[in-house]
């Protein structure tokens, strides 16, 4: 499962210094790329990412946005990767979706609700997850373990995101990208073409977790996330909320439960 795209990465040559002692190296570093999107004949967006699953990528946006609800609503994508151009050819995709996107979220409410939202269309897509989903701590630092076996791109570049879906020991799938949130969507697009349930999936994430990717997280019904950095203020709050059990800073066999830790069993054995 190890990651690797044709064309992720190039070769450039670098000075590298050390005290009074330099010398001359080629090494490889990761390609960021501008990927404008065509809705329907209409630019819709412009997003900077790694090349490579750029359809899950853009399924993945579209359905976390609300404007496609079932994969057979994205009739036909076509991508020009060196121009960098995607079009996409959507049916029955949501109006209000489109109306929403990026609008920002005012509310009246008081005491406890959706108040911690700054876009209409997360508060509006968001719902509340249930799961019963339980898995032990050795789970959790075994997944951390295995997605840094899995991350040889970021070995060789020091320069990209990775994440992936987890259950019953193993990653089911493996996404990689130089922007936090996009690696997000890669997930989200997999899930949503392939008809994954992910009610009963952790995601392993290797970056901060930021307001934006606990919503993301949420959308998509997973009830676990786990990093291997520092959540936001922000993003513990809605998890709360939204009753996500969020796990910081696992490395190795430490980590930081913040929310819901009903869902985590302190154990050293690996869930059944």
């Amino acid at each position: 499962m190890a990651d690797h795209s044709p064309g992720a990465t190039v070769e450039i040559t670098v000075i590298k210094i050390e005290g009074t002692d330099q010398k001359t190296e080629r090494e490889l570093v990761v390609v960021e790329k501008a990927l404008t999107v065509y809705v329907n004949d209409q630019e819709f967006t412009t997003m900077v990412c790694s090349p490579g699953q750029e359809k899950e990528l853009i399924a993945g946006f579209l359905s976390s946005e609300g404007m496609i609800q079932t994969p057979d609503q994205l009739v036909k994508t076509s991508l020009d990767q060196e121009k960098g151009l995607m079009w996409v050819e959507t049916t029955g995709g949501s109006v209000l979706g489109e109306t929403l996107f990026l609008k920002r979220y005012i509310t009246s409410c008081c005491g406890k609700g959706k108040t911690s939202f700054y876009f209409a269309n997360d508060a509006r897509l968001t719902k509340e997850i249930t799961s019963a989903l339980k898995i032990t701590s050795r789970d959790v630092s075994h997944y951390i373990n295995l997605l840094e076996s899995n991350s040889e791109l970021f070995h060789q570049t020091g320069g990209v995101h990775s994440g992936a879906f987890a259950s019953h020991g193993q990653l089911d799938s493996y996404v990689f990208d130089i922007g936090r949130h996009n690696v997000l969507d890669k997930l989200y697009g997999h899930a949503f073409l392939n008809g994954i349930d992910l009610t009963q999936k952790a995601i392993v994430f290797s970056g901060r977790i930021s307001s934006e990717i606990l919503i993301k997280t949420g959308k998509m019904g997973c009830p676990i996330l786990i990093g291997v950095s520092a959540p936001t203020e922000l993003a513990i709050n809605l998890a709360e909320e939204l009753g996500i059990t969020v796990i910081g800073f696992a490395r190795n066999k430490r980590m930081n439960v913040y929310t819901h830790p009903e869902r985590i069993l302190v154990s050293d054995q690996l869930s059944s």
